[in-house]
């Protein structure tokens, strides 16, 4: 569980103009079926997929919603929705949090393709890093992105995130087990905030 010491990490609610990130919920599902229904094809190439014999290939959307709110309960995840204009676009999920001496989680995203190219999903992980280096008191924080995944690798670009290794056959990905680049940051590398960097690094690239 979370623990008295901080009672606001979840759930929570992220802000940044017109870009809000809130717990995805059942009530996203036609939103959520309808985007990633459009934007299958160019998804499907970056997909975790499960390999054959171990669990259902197909999960539905409550059982998906079912599961996530179960992790954020105990604290091992926290499932986000992206949302412009009151529309959800996207997702970022913080997963495999880990406490004790660690004090360190993974993070993944994706965005409806029809969104995709307007900064959203970098700056949606930023409001996200800066809530789990603060509010939830995480430390590290652990992105991992497939090596032809050009528009995964801009997102870490943008954000300033070092490369710190390489994983091979790490996840299963569109039906085969894949390489992964793996790129971190820690809260030390980032005082004044990532969205604060991420702005720096816009207005300098700019």
């Amino acid at each position: 569980m979370w623990g008295a010491s901080r009672p606001r990490a979840w759930p929570a609610v992220l802000v940044d103009g017109d870009l809000k990130v809130r717990p995805i919920s059942r009530l996203d599902q036609a939103e959520w079926l309808e985007s990633r229904s459009h934007s299958a094809e160019w998804l499907g190439p970056w997909e975790a997929s499960v390999p054959e014999g171990t669990e259902p290939a197909t999960v539905t959307y409550a059982d998906l919603v079912r599961r996530l709110r179960r992790s954020a309960r105990l604290g091992t995840t926290m499932p986000f929705a992206i949302e412009v204009d009151q529309r959800l676009v996207g997702q970022v999920t913080v997963n495999n949090i880990v406490r004790g001496s660690a004090q360190f989680a993974s993070l993944g995203y994706w965005i409806d393709e029809r969104w995709a190219g307007r900064g959203l999903v970098p700056r949606a992980v930023a409001l996200v890093i800066d809530h789990c280096f603060t509010v939830a008191g995480l430390h590290r924080l652990e992105i991992c992105v497939r090596p032809e995944n050009s528009n995964s690798l801009r997102v870490v670009e943008k954000l300033g995130l070092h490369e710190v290794g390489l994983a091979p056959r790490y996840l299963h990905i569109d039906g085969d087990w894949r390489d992964h680049r793996v790129y971190a940051v820690t809260r030390e590398e980032v005082p004044g905030g990532m969205l604060a960097r991420l702005r720096e690094n816009i207005g300098r690239d700019g």
